[in-house]
């Protein structure tokens, strides 16, 4: 209960992590905290999480579904890469830019919500995406890289 944050690289190919529910408290979840964590299908994370940090759940190619909290304002670069069994994600509200690579290589990944308040979207976001039909880009997006 007196957890606060995940630090960098916590559970760091821990291949036989299937599911984890964080304690409410959690502010913030670090780099690589769930790095290549493969057989990780299901993740809760308590409202109150602020950030998740860059490659948070790169190559967790098992994760099939996250609820990102309303409270999340930032998501790092590469955080969901590789997570190829992936199919939907909302962004929260209150993000205001998709990092580089955040998305990429999301083969499963069938369904984007992208709030308003999105202001730019980093190269390589959605790259590799092949199973995604359409993205909704928000009138406030005055920048996206390739």
């Amino acid at each position: 209960e007196s957890v606060t944050s995940i630090g960098n690289g916590a559970f760091y190919g821990c291949s036989n992590l299937t599911t984890i529910t964080l304690p409410e408290g959690v502010t913030s979840i670090g780099y690589y905290a769930f790095y290549e964590c493969s057989n990780l299908t299901t993740i809760t994370l308590p409202e109150g999480v602020t950030s998740i940090g860059r490659s948070a759940f790169y190559f967790c190619e098992s994760l099939a579904s996250v609820d990102i909290p309303n409270s999340v304002i930032s998501i790092g670069a590469n955080a969901f890469s590789d997570c190829i069994s992936l199919s939907s994600v909302t962004i929260p509200t209150g993000v205001k830019i998709i990092e580089s690579s955040t998305f990429y290589n999301c083969k499963n990944l069938i369904s984007v919500e992208i709030p308003n308040k999105v202001t730019s979207i980093g190269d390589y976001a959605f790259m590799g995406c092949t199973s995604l039909p359409s993205i909704e880009i928000p009138n406030g997006v005055s920048n996206i890289n390739y």
